[in-house]
């Protein structure tokens, strides 16, 4: 399976997300802002990253740039109650997509499962 950070504010939607990727057979770490995101990304190696777009210190989007400038390969699906522009910006840059909260975890899965069968492919 699948070492996927998880980037959110929310401590709801870490503990959620946390439990059911587990349970998928994931192995899940988890950052409370995008500040805290950046520096984990960028010290290990995910293969998906979830990342909230609005978030104190550094919002979804500059963490998305960030960690892309330092290390390209990163794939990262965003995550919003309301996709706005800042979802925009990040597609139109390389993420993968934005799952809009609350998110159905089924399509939590089907999302992770696309992003690694496309890049497995590449």
């Amino acid at each position: 399976m699948a070492r996927v950070l998880i980037v959110d504010d929310s401590a709801v939607i870490r503990e959620l997300l946390t439990e059911y990727l587990t349970e998928q057979g994931h192995e899940v770490e988890v950052a409370v802002d995008g500040q805290q995101g950046i520096d984990f990304a960028l010290k290990e190696d995910f293969d998906i990253i979830l990342c909230d777009l609005h978030m104190p210190r550094k919002n979804g989007y500059q963490t998305f740039t960030e960690v892309i400038s330092n290390k390209p390969a990163s794939r990262f699906i965003m995550t919003d109650s309301l996709p706005d522009e800042l979802a925009r910006m990040a597609q139109d840059a390389g993420a993968y997509g934005c799952l809009t909260k609350p998110f159905d975890l089924s399509e939590v899965t089907r999302t992770i499962e696309q992003v690694l069968s496309t890049t497995e492919s590449t």
